[in-house]
C-alpha cells in the first residue's frame, strides 16, 4: 500500500513589478492556512516519508511549514522543477520513479496541474483544488512504478474553508 498527499500551495500575493510568478510569496492568509492544514494533518497522524515540492517560492514555503509541523527534516525536502513546469502526466512519471522504500509521499505544487493530477490518479471529480487543499490518495500497490491513471482511491480532500 502506498499513499500520496497532493498539496496545492497556500495563498500567495500577486507580486509586484519586480516579482515574477516563480518568486511570489505566501501572504498572511496563506501562512495561516498552511499552519492550520499542517496541524490538521498532524492530528490525522500523517507522517510523510518523502516530501517533493516545486521550487517556486510559494510551494517551497508551504512545504517548509508542513515539514516543520509534521517533523520532516527540511534538508531532506526535494525540489523538482518538473512540478512547476510539467503537467499531470509528468507528475505521474515522478511518482513512478520513487524508491519503493517510501510508502507515504507528499507532493507540493500548483494548479491547474495538482487538480488534474489528483483526478487522473484517482478518477476523482475535484473541480479545482483550493489553495492549501490536500488530497489523500491511497494506492493498492507494492511498487511506485506500477502507478497508472485511475490506480488510486481518493480517501479524502481537506481544505481550509471546509473548517471555517
Amino acid at each position: 500500500m502506498k499513499t500520496i498527499y497532493v498539496v496545492r500551495h497556500a495563498k500567495a500575493g500577486l507580486g509586484g513589478a519586480h516579482t515574477g510568478d516563480f518568486d511570489r510569496k505566501l501572504d498572511e492568509v496563506g501562512l495561516k492556512a498552511a499552519h492550520f492544514m499542517a496541524e490538521l494533518l498532524e492530528e490525522k497522524g500523517v507522517v510523510p516519508e518523502l516530501v517533493l515540492a516545486s521550487p517556486a517560492q510559494r510551494a517551497l514555503s508551504t512545504a517548509g511549514i508542513f515539514c516543520d509541523i509534521l517533523g520532516y527534516p527540511k534538508e531532506r525536502l526535494e525540489t523538482r522543477m518538473e512540478i512547476y513546469e510539467g503537467g499531470a502526466g509528468r507528475l505521474l512519471t515522478i511518482l513512478q520513479e520513487i524508491a519503493d522504500t517510501s510508502k507515504t509521499v507528499m507532493l507540493f505544487g500548483h494548479n491547474p496541474t495538482m487538480t488534474s493530477f489528483s483526478n487522473l490518479l484517482s478518477e476523482g471529480d475535484i473541480d479545482s483544488l483550493a489553495t492549501c487543499g490536500v488530497v489523500r490518495i491511497d494506492l493498492d500497490l507494492e511498487m511506485w512504478r506500477e502507478v497508472r491513471p485511475g490506480s488510486g482511491k481518493l480517501v479524502w480532500y481537506e481544505f481550509p474553508k471546509k473548517h471555517q
